[in-house]
């Protein structure tokens, strides 16, 4: 006797002879393939969409560097360029008046204000960078130090113009134009070390922040109001990492099966019950329901 491999079929076949067509069951069918096909794409949009994993961990993840890049871009409206300037000092000894590598001077407000940019680095230590009027050799006489801060960046790639992916600016569009004209600004910073890896392999280093704030009086010799815009930093212990990782294709194809195989099982239940229906109802009509 010859072997026949059919005889391993589990979806045998129905003779379309012996079936019968509905026109719920048309609609029942057409509805369940629409229902299908929107889960399908959706699915495959998240499956195509990495998701970001984050940790937190105690060590320094750039041990290649002893600098941190910085931004910062800002705008005075009501001090001239000729008088500004950015201060930069911190626990190693570092004390430099005027920063003016990479710093960039914009008159605005019809030359009564200005808009400063510049790029440099700091030592991985507790310290300042504040823009003040401290380099210039004459002081105006009411150095008004309301300013909108557009922003303030660590972790930036200099040489490329670019910003890492995980670098946050919660300082951007920071706007302190309606406080005191000849106040004192003091943000108080807390620089995170950031690590992230796209899925891809490739790794950047880019610094988050938080940030407080406090606007006061200050004074100098002789009871002179001096006032500055202050950035005082330091470093958090605590590093975050951020992986991006995509799903695994075995995930796509396991709810894909899922999606079909429920949307095929309740729609066949739910065809059968309204045939069924339908069925005693018309048994019914003709009284043939005993």
């Amino acid at each position: 006797m010859q072997f026949d491999i059919r005889r391993f079929d589990i979806y045998r076949k129905v003779p379309k002879d012996l079936t019968q067509p509905t026109l719920t069951g048309a609609c029942i069918s057409i509805s369940s393939i629409l229902f299908i096909l929107y889960l399908f794409l959706s699915e495959l949009s998240l499956f195509l969409t990495h998701e970001v994993i984050s940790e937190l961990t105690v060590e320094d993840p750039v041990r290649h560097t002893e600098k941190i890049p910085v931004f910062i871009n800002i705008t005075l409206p009501q001090l001239k360029c000729e008088y500004l300037g950015i201060d930069i000092q911190d626990d190693m000894g570092r004390h430099e008046v005027g920063f003016q590598d990479d710093t960039q001077k914009i008159e605005v407000n019809e030359g009564k204000g200005c808009r400063m940019e510049s790029h440099f680095v700091i030592n991985k230590v507790p310290g300042n960078f504040h823009v003040s009027t401290h380099s210039s050799r004459t002081q105006p006489d009411n150095p008004d130090m309301t300013h909108l801060i557009h922003k303030v960046r660590f972790g930036m790639d200099l040489q490329e113009g670019k910003e890492v992916k995980g670098s946050f600016n919660p300082l951007e569009d920071v706007d302190r134009s309606a406080g005191q004209a000849l106040a004192t600004h003091n943000y108080i910073v807390k620089i995170v070390p950031s690590v992230y890896e796209d899925k891809r392999g490739n790794v950047g280093y880019p610094y988050q922040y938080t940030y407080s704030y406090r606007e006061v009086m200050q004074y100098g010799h002789g009871g002179r109001v001096v006032p500055a815009i202050w950035f005082r930093y330091e470093l958090s212990p605590i590093t975050v990492r951020y992986i991006e990782k995509n799903k695994p294709f075995y995930t796509f194809l396991t709810t894909v099966c899922a999606i079909v195989g429920g949307t095929f099982t309740v729609a066949g239940i739910l065809d059968s019950c309204i045939f069924t229906a339908a069925e005693i109802f018309k048994k019914a009509e003709l009284g043939k329901l005993s």
